[in-house]
């Protein structure tokens, strides 16, 4: 079995076991046929992924990878806030009539800040810095922007990694990990891509910088359950688990900006059927 799923089990059976329900609460977001989309919740999840043993891709259902690996260079690659740029609709209830989010997501990568050593966006700036400065406690990147949250469409949920690079024994290549913050987080519909788009980012900035991958360790603030969910979620967390699948990168590439979701390879990934039309509050 995974580690993946192990994880994935654990974490939805503890939130469904011993989570906090926000019924009767004044909640934001609604249903499309309800006014108040209800959850169950766990406050300060964190889930570690070591991704020098396996890829983290759950097998209790599919998730589609290079999809999620789109969706994440449209954000830090093509520092994009229109659909346009993007291949699938999961945005699409988010733009306006020209597809633009506002000023989320990739707008915020765009944006060049001056520096010491000159101008650079914050994906620049981390690739500057994991070359140039590896043992630097700072490499941080930001999306949630406080002066701008009023001119974005949604408000980041992934909106913070930060970079750490360690040594292995025996090995001469320097360890690439990352925290990846989400203030929110849908676990039955984005869990496990976020996982997964955050694991190709360092399995591509490692190789770019080259380094080892090591551990992504994935922060929630809010990790919740949509009341919806729960009986797909119990279905799910019962189902056979298989081993890992097997990732690979195009060992040729060493420009991230070079990068396409054609430059993963996906092997061996065996999985439980797909959960099909899955309620989604806004």
């Amino acid at each position: 079995m995974s580690m993946a799923d192990q994880i994935f089990v654990d974490m939805c059976s503890d939130i469904i076991n011993n989570g906090i329900s926000t019924e009767g609460e004044n909640v934001r977001p609604p249903w499309h046929d309800a006014p108040l989309a209800y959850t169950i919740k766990k406050f300060g999840v964190v889930n570690r992924y070591d991704l020098s043993k396996e890829f983290p891709a759950i097998t209790l259902r599919k998730t589609a990878i290079k999809s999620a690996t789109n969706e994440m260079l449209w954000i830090w690659q093509k520092k994009s806030n229109n659909i346009h740029d993007l291949k699938s609709s999961v945005w699409n209830e988010w733009a306006d009539e020209d597809g633009s989010i506002g000023k989320a997501y990739g707008y915020q990568m765009s944006i060049k800040h001056q520096y010491k050593e000159g101008m650079m966006d914050q994906v620049d700036r981390v690739i500057y810095d994991l070359k140039n400065n590896p043992f630097s406690r700072r490499i941080i990147t930001n999306i949630y922007v406080h002066a701008d949250l009023s001119e974005m469409n949604l408000y980041p949920c992934a909106y913070s990694v930060t970079f750490n690079v360690t040594t292995k024994p025996g090995s001469d290549k320097l360890v690439l990990n990352a925290i990846l913050n989400q203030r929110s987080q849908d676990i039955l519909a984005a869990n496990n891509w976020n996982v997964c788009q955050y694991a190709v980012l360092m399995h591509m900035i490692a190789q770019v910088c080259d380094m080892e991958v090591g551990e992504l360790v994935h922060v929630i603030a809010d990790a919740h359950i949509y009341d919806r969910h729960i009986p797909l979620v119990k279905e799910l967390i019962q189902r056979e688990q298989y081993p890992a699948p097997h990732f690979h990168l195009n060992p040729q590439i060493h420009d991230f900006y070079q990068f396409t979701e054609n430059d993963i390879t996906i092997e061996d990934y065996v999985t439980g059927p797909q959960i099909k039309n899955i309620p989604v509050a806004v």
